[in-house]
């Protein structure tokens, strides 16, 4: 008889969370701690991720919409204000940016009177998967691993138990990434950061070990529950084996794969949002019954993400499964319940070796490109074109009917439901009105800085940034002097320069076979019938990505699509403004303009791009509109002119690029096309 054994502690249980402005945000952060969670997990706005003050051009309507706005030290200090730092493991959600952010922490942990070596925490830093899927990068891979070599190195020495980088397969998952990809590609962007830093001379060669010690990953955990449980337990097995043999850390603890799981938001769909639950509950299950391969830390989305922003209380049911299995279960009380099974062993293995030979594959062209790691098959586009295949697939499946979603594809007939009875209150709506409140604090704070500080230390950061020497120090004085997220990120772009990351369309192969009486054959006929009554050699579709939504997959997914039905596609990659786009459609003369948006910026942002062409004299050209877009702003954009809306629910990518042909054909009063009888038919 197996007796339960000492009760395990439960993992950290975090909600990724932050909104409007540092004080709304505070106040949630007060609201979920005294909930029962036990670490905060901080969603910062995309212009602080992308190096932004909240009034540059690229920032309008984007300030707060996704996360938390932090321009300098004192939003900062109102984020944390009544929260001792200390005492708070805290998960910061930050790639390019996150040597600032970091050292704006500390400045407050210091201001309260912590003990900066106690601070605990996180911060993501992983701006490999920025350039592969979430686009959140600025600059160029070489300085961007610089900054995380020296955010590393001064963490090591300063602020012992902090994380300094959290290794994100996350995203990876999200953009495509099959079981094995998502292991190879996150285990080859964890070797090149540890070789950097060896390589760096910043830190002794026998203090590895603790570098080691602090590498955290942060992983996806999807709906297929087998596979997803044996990737954790192929993921920690393949770490002690890299982190023994070729950083030769023997002591056992500092090995150990410590990773933290947010499961899979890509899966939540808009058709059927209740189903949701169940989906995010196996999903979790999947990186928590396992205890050899239990995550350390979990945070989950809300059964509403695929409709807009959840509410507090949305976030609160999240919070409340994680309790319900850590606390009603007995689920900490056993060892690894699936030790000894062959059907796990078989499966874990054969992801092991798959990803083992990706890495090799990786990892040789960086040797031959001289020793660079994995920064070669990013700057190819190796690795971007793999995710958008891989993605491709995926989707094709799901048209088909081969992988089946339940209320999407398969027993979609449903009951009204009382959670979306009211859609308008279904979710979180950010009150516009923050941005200004957001914009006046921000000219308030530069008008009250000492700024002749403030300059020098920008100064002083790009004479630092121009040689070898660690650039902590000098961001940690340009935070004291007050100095905002975008004169910092500035400042190090006139050095470093950007960087514009390979979108992976173009080596994408095709997906879906265009058989004989089948849609995309259809769409085909009809995009080449199109093109000819127009006069057209083909028909042009712009797709565009305006503001700073780095999430590229759907817009990728549309272009190769289109490409593949005969559409001369124009597609530029992210972080483009109405300005920009609008002249790219009238450059290029295309047919259709599609811009994809899913940070809830669409309100300010697609109207611009209308107005602008209307003054352009572009007037025949028809602008559809996809993401994660409420039904009021949906029919509130149609009214100013958008041609058609799509969403999650309109998984059948084949059917809108039917759909885009059938809009240029009426923005051009061409008669509806009808497609030729064929045999079968007659």
């Amino acid at each position: 008889m197996t007796e339960p054994q000492k009760r395990d502690r439960p993992w950290l249980m975090r909600t990724y969370a932050g909104h409007s402005t540092a004080s709304d945000s505070n106040a949630l952060y007060r609201r979920n701690l005294a909930k029962g969670q036990t670490g905060l997990s901080v969603a910062f706005d995309l212009p602080t991720q992308t190096g932004y003050d909240s009034d540059h051009i690229l920032a309008r309507g984007e300030v707060g919409r996704v996360g938390v706005p932090v321009g300098h030290v004192g939003d900062m200090r109102a984020l944390f204000d009544g929260i001792p730092l200390e005492q708070t493991n805290t998960s910061m959600t930050i790639n390019a940016t996150a040597m600032w952010l970091l050292a704006l922490y500390q400045v407050v942990a210091e201001e309260q009177g912590a003990d900066v070596a106690k601070l605990t925490g996180t911060t993501q830093n992983d701006i490999v998967k920025e350039y592969l899927s979430r686009g959140t990068h600025v600059f160029p891979p070489g300085p961007s691993v610089r900054l995380i070599t020296d955010m590393i190195a001064y963490t090591v020495g300063n602020i012992p138990k902090w994380n300094p980088i959290n290794i994100c397969s996350y995203h990876l998952q999200e953009a495509g990434a099959t079981p094995v990809q998502e292991i190879a590609y996150a285990m080859c962007t964890a070797i090149s950061v540890l070789d950097a830093v060896r390589d760096s001379g910043q830190v002794p060669a026998e203090r590895m070990g603790d570098v080691v010690a602090r590498i955290s990953f942060f992983v996806n955990a999807g709906v297929r529950f087998v596979e997803e449980m044996c990737k954790m337990r192929a993921f920690s097995r393949l770490w002690e084996k890299v982190t023994l043999e070729r950083y030769g850390v023997t002591d056992p603890k500092q090995r150990r794969f410590r990773y933290g799981v947010q499961v899979n938001s890509l899966g939540l769909t808009e058709a059927q949002p209740e189903n949701n639950v169940q989906r995010i509950v196996l999903e979790m299950l999947a990186v928590t019954l396992s205890k050899d391969a239990r995550a350390r830390a979990v945070q989950l989305p809300a059964w509403n993400e695929a409709l807009g922003l959840p509410r507090p209380w949305d976030q609160q049911w999240s919070l409340r499964i994680q309790q319900v299995l850590a606390y009603e279960s007995d689920l900490l009380e056993y060892g690894d319940v699936f030790n000894g099974s062959e059907v796990i062993e078989a499966k874990t293995a054969e992801l092991l070796a798959g990803a083992e030979a990706e890495i090799a594959k990786v990892l040789e062209m960086g040797v031959r490109a001289g020793n660079r790691g994995i920064i070669p098959a990013v700057e190819s586009g190796y690795l971007k074109s793999n995710l958008v295949a891989s993605h491709a697939a995926r989707r094709a499946r799901i048209e088909s009917g081969e992988d089946k979603i339940i209320g999407v594809n398969c027993f979609d007939t449903t009951e009204p439901s009382p959670l979306t009875a009211d859609l308008d209150t279904a979710i979180m709506v950010v009150d516009p009105a923050s941005e200004q409140s957001v914009l006046a604090a921000l000219e308030a704070w530069r008008g009250q800085r000492d700024e002749a500080a403030a300059q020098a230390s920008l100064a002083e950061l790009k004479a630092v940034a121009a040689t070898e020497a660690n650039l902590m120090p000098a961001t940690l004085a340009c935070a004291r002097a007050g100095v905002t997220t975008g004169e910092w990120s500035f400042a190090l772009r006139e050095v470093f320069g950007e960087y514009r990351a390979p979108t992976g369309v173009g080596g994408a192969p095709v997906a879906v076979a265009a058989e004989p009486g089948g849609e995309l054959e259809q769409v085909r006929a009809a995009v080449a019938a199109t093109a000819a009554e127009l006069g057209a050699g083909k028909l042009r579709l712009l797709v565009g990505k305006p503001g700073l939504d780095g999430h590229s997959n759907g817009a990728e997914q549309i272009a190769v699509r289109a490409r593949d039905a005969g559409f001369e596609v124009v597609y530029q990659g992210i972080r483009l403004t109405p300005e920009q786009i609008v002249s790219a459609a009238v450059a290029e003369d295309v047919h259709c303009v599609g811009l994809s948006i899913l940070s809830g910026a669409h309100c300010e942002l697609v109207p611009d791009v209308l107005k602008r062409l209307n003054r352009a004299g572009v007037q025949d050209v028809p602008v559809i509109v996809g993401g994660i877009i409420p039904a009021a702003d949906g029919e509130a954009l149609r009214a100013a002119g958008v041609a058609a809306v799509f969403t999650p629910k309109d998984f059948g990518i084949t059917t809108i690029i039917g759909r885009i042909v059938d809009e240029i054909r009426l923005a051009n009063k061409l008669q509806p096309w009808t497609p030729a009888p064929t045999a079968a038919t007659n």
